[in-house]
């Protein structure tokens, strides 16, 4: 079977190539990555237009011959949008003559047992317990929940990001699953030239958020520990929305009252690469994670790291970042206190973050994996 798996469905992401969410980033790094193999892909993205704007949105695709864009024709209503994208695409890939379709997210999850039925390979990555979130309502967790059971019953091959949700599968399920964790590559640095220009940053002159503006990555919990502090160092945001309208209101109100706090929205490209270069200080204060991308990009680039102490963030930065108590404003707080005064040990943890983590997590290791999974005979355990 290893020789005959050559054409495969991409079926999850918003829309590829794109920097949305992380399931948009990996399945444009796992696409890309196989293109050069010599593997033909179809992706299968959304109608619409970026989260956080049209004018962010990538209308060129991708430039190798070895894939496609599809667009699945879906509806503007938030709640009813991913379902019936996830309900053609499906459909639609069932007359695709592909070897393998991989689904992404627990959503997508809900129909890859159609394709299962007509004998199609199927493999699941599941990026995160999705149904945990707090943006989401009921009826959509509900939804969610229901494509993770799917996943579990169904899919050929589970993928998760983590052990903490490979332990998850186990006990919950029974489900054995496998371990690829997102990879990330040695960037290149730049100075601090249009955020200067644009927004007044210098090196070293600021505290970053980098995340999606939704409930879950905690961002509250960091303005409030911010206010706290007495620091000449600015706190930037940067991120769009994503299905939280309310909760990004409620962050712009609170951020418009602090003049040093700056909401730069959503970045990518020079601006995305200046930002991770200079900060002082990279924090996540998230809730809930499946692994997070702008953890090792921020990382990558060398930033002395902050992080909410869930699993998932730990399993990730190991004892090369610095962890406060999830949730806890005071503790964070006094963590942040502590590396605004001490920068010979924020530069310490510069020193080797970057070398750590691109030697931890590779692209090129979670490409060989996930091949091995298409092409593994599905009698085989």
């Amino acid at each position: 079977m290893a020789d005959e798996v050559r054409k495969i469905a991409m079926i999850g992401q918003k829309r590829s190539p794109s920097r949305e969410g992380g399931v948009e980033v990996v399945v444009t790094q796992l696409s890309v990555r196989m293109a050069k193999r010599g593997y033909y892909l179809d992706l299968y993205n959304r109608w619409g237009y970026h989260v956080s704007g049209r004018s962010f949105t990538d209308e060129s695709g991708i430039t190798y011959p070895e894939i496609r864009t599809l667009k699945i024709p879906t509806f503007r209503n938030g709640k009813l949008n991913a379902i019936v994208y996830t309900i053609l695409g499906t459909i639609r890939a069932l007359f695709g003559r592909y070897d393998v379709i991989h689904y992404h997210a627990e959503g997508p999850c809900i129909m890859l047992w159609l394709p299962k039925l007509f004998g199609i390979r199927v493999i699941a990555t599941i990026h995160g317990l999705d149904w945990q979130r707090a943006k989401w309502g009921n009826f959509a967790s509900k939804v969610l929940k229901t494509g993770e059971k799917v996943a579990a019953k169904y899919a050929d091959e589970v993928i998760v990001l983590s052990k903490n949700v490979q332990e998850y599968f186990k006990t919950t399920y029974g489900r054995d699953t496998h371990y690829i964790p997102n990879g990330i590559e040695k960037p290149n640095f730049k100075e601090a030239e249009q955020i200067k220009d644009k927004w007044g940053l210098e090196k070293d002159g600021y505290i970053l958020f980098l995340a999606r503006i939704v409930p879950e990555k905690g961002l509250h919990y960091l303005i409030d520990a911010y206010e706290q502090l007495h620091t000449d160092k600015r706190l930037v945001i940067a991120g769009g929305s994503s299905n939280a309208m309310e909760y990004m209101e409620k962050i712009r109100r609170k951020a418009s009252e602090n003049e040093n706090i700056l909401m730069t929205d959503f970045v990518q490209g020079e601006i995305l690469a200046e930002l991770l270069s200079n900060a002082y200080l990279f924090v996540l204060p998230s809730d809930i994670e499946g692994m997070s991308i702008s953890l090792l990009e921020a990382m990558s680039y060398g930033n002395c790291c902050l992080v909410s102490d869930i699993n998932e963030n730990i399993e990730v930065v190991e004892d090369m970042a610095l962890s406060f108590r999830k949730g806890d404003v005071q503790d964070l707080k006094e963590k942040l206190s502590g590396l605004l005064e001490d920068k010979a040990k924020v530069e310490a943890f510069k020193q080797n973050a970057s070398g750590f983590i691109t030697n931890k997590y590779n692209w090129d290791n979670v490409i060989d994996e996930t091949l091995k999974l298409y092409k593994k005979p599905a009698n085989m355990k």
